[in-house]
């Protein structure tokens, strides 16, 4: 190989190694990774060590691959159960919130930086889209009711479909169609692409369970396969890609496949590959040197987002729904922003629209400065809403280890400081007919227990549940961990809930 080949894989892995392992540091300062990937690329820019990279084309296509792999990774870790209850708002927050937050955004900036009102639209649109890695990466590690996770995930993975279309259409204004003709063609584009999903996810899982393909490293790559051609036959049919993404892609995480635990692995494995790469390379295409004019309109419409346009797209989404006040306020601080918003404009940029620049520098300043306020205040604030506790259903942290041929899953489960689990019998557990408490782990220890094993704090359980069975299982223990041994008799039956 040549020289500069060399020298240019020597890089890489040396910024992928160093990526890998600020993940535990960023976790333990509590700093969202996508910042420490940021950094990496402007330190390896033009304003740090002089690499200079200027193709917002080349990353805007690279970052649309980034993100068909990380919304694909959250499609297959979604599961339908929890789903199924918030789809509805959550799809209403992914278009009737869209719009509703790109008009507020754009009436913002419009009157408080003097823009026109295309680009202050763009401003809206660009903004508009929560992210899926970053609200993927931060939400999992709080303890919050699985409805609020549920909705806030599905949100993120199916807002960007409609945003990407809007984006689009506003960076190539024709004029020669009425407003009515562009909505029709993005409902279009969404049916469209949902239809495409539902095929490529239902095709795959019947192509999946009946291959008998010689190795088992073949299933992840298939599976990752059949959501990228998912993908691929959206763009090719003028439909919405990113959509038919998604669906095809909780299609395929909640069937019964092979090897399906090497699946999410492989794919959560490609989504970190796949965030560190783009972060890195937006933080190479920024030129710190035009970051400080941009601080101030990043300040200015980061704020209309966060304290008018999400709150009210929020407010308006969740009038058909039985949502409480307190839920409202934690979605609205939650609607994270990451690497989408920035691969957003690069669009505009990459078509030289005027202002583009300006913009992108904005955007980029605006997603350093809003994911440290919000997502390193989620937890207290979370904490002054109420809207989880330590007993909550978040304390049973599954790690889904499908037993194939028993079809069988493995739960693990915390009794952390507070919860009612704490002094409970095995025997009172009452867990339904195909769970079994298998193991016990207690300070370092890990013991068989008896039906009259007494549960302390600070016990790790291995539950072993049928698949028919585990959502019974994990509302029997959410109900006891309310309510302790008595749970049914009070009336908690471990229904999901946000209070």
């Amino acid at each position: 190989m040549t020289p500069g080949l060399d020298i240019a894989l020597l890089l890489g892995a040396a910024v992928l190694l160093v990526a890998v392992g600020a993940v535990r540091l960023s976790t333990r300062l509590g700093v969202p990774s996508l910042l420490v990937y940021l950094a990496l690329g402007v330190a390896i820019g033009e304003g740090g060590l002089g690499i200079r990279f200027d193709d917002a084309e080349l990353t805007r296509a690279l970052g649309f691959c980034a993100l068909i792999v990380i919304i694909a990774e959250g499609g297959l870790t979604a599961r339908w159960s929890l789903l199924r209850p918030v789809l509805g708002l959550s799809a209403a927050l992914s278009t009737v919130g869209v719009v509703v937050s790109i008009v507020v955004v754009g009436i913002a900036v419009h009157l408080l930086l003097g823009l026109d009102w295309r680009l202050a639209l763009l401003y809206g649109a660009v903004l508009s889209s929560t992210d899926a890695a970053a609200v993927f990466a931060t939400l999992r590690r709080l303890r919050l009711p699985p409805r609020l996770v549920a909705t806030l995930e599905a949100e993120s993975g199916m807002n960007d479909a409609p945003v990407v279309l809007l984006v689009v259409l506003l960076s190539h204004p024709g004029g020669a169609h009425p407003w009515w003709y562009e909505v029709g063609l993005v409902a279009y584009e969404l049916g469209l692409g949902a239809a495409v999903g539902v095929a490529a996810g239902v095709g795959g899982r019947w192509a999946l369970r009946r291959a008998a393909l010689p190795s088992a490293g073949l299933y992840p790559i298939a599976a990752v396969g059949i959501t990228v051609l998912a993908y691929a036959a959206g763009a090719v049919l003028h439909a919405s890609g990113f959509l038919a993404v998604y669906v095809a892609g909780v299609l395929l995480g909640n069937a019964r496949l092979p090897h399906r635990q090497a699946i999410l692995g492989f794919a959560d494995g490609l989504a970190w590959l796949a965030q560190i790469g783009l972060f890195v390379l937006l933080g190479l295409l920024v030129s710190p040197g035009r970051l400080g004019a941009a601080v101030l309109p990043a300040v200015v419409a980061g704020l209309a987002l966060l304290l008018a346009a999400r709150p009210l797209s929020v407010a308006v989404s969740a009038l058909p729904f039985r949502l409480g006040l307190r839920e409202q306020a934690f979605l609205s601080w939650a609607g994270l922003r990451g690497a989408v918003p920035i691969v957003l404009a690069t669009i505009p940029l990459s078509e030289r629209v005027p202002g583009a620049e300006r913009l992108f520098d904005v955007v980029f300043v605006l997603v350093v400065i809003f994911t440290v306020l919000q997502a390193g205040t989620l937890a207290p604030v979370a904490r002054r809403l109420r809207v989880t506790a330590p007993a909550e259903v978040s304390e049973i942290q599954v790690e889904i280890a499908p037993l194939e041929r028993m079809r069988a899953d493995l739960l693990q489960v915390e009794v952390p400081p507070g919860s009612r689990l704490a002094g409970v019998h095995v025997d009172e557990l009452r867990l339904p007919l195909g769970a079994s408490v298998t193991l016990v782990l207690r300070d370092g220890v890990g013991f068989v227990p008896g039906m009259d094993t007494r549960l302390k704090t600070g016990d790790s359980l291995l539950i072993v549940a049928t698949g028919g069975v585990r959502d019974e299982t994990e509302r029997r223990l959410r109900a006891v961990s309310r309510r302790g041994r008595l749970a049914r008799w009070f009336g908690e039956y471990g229904d999901d809930r946000d209070a």
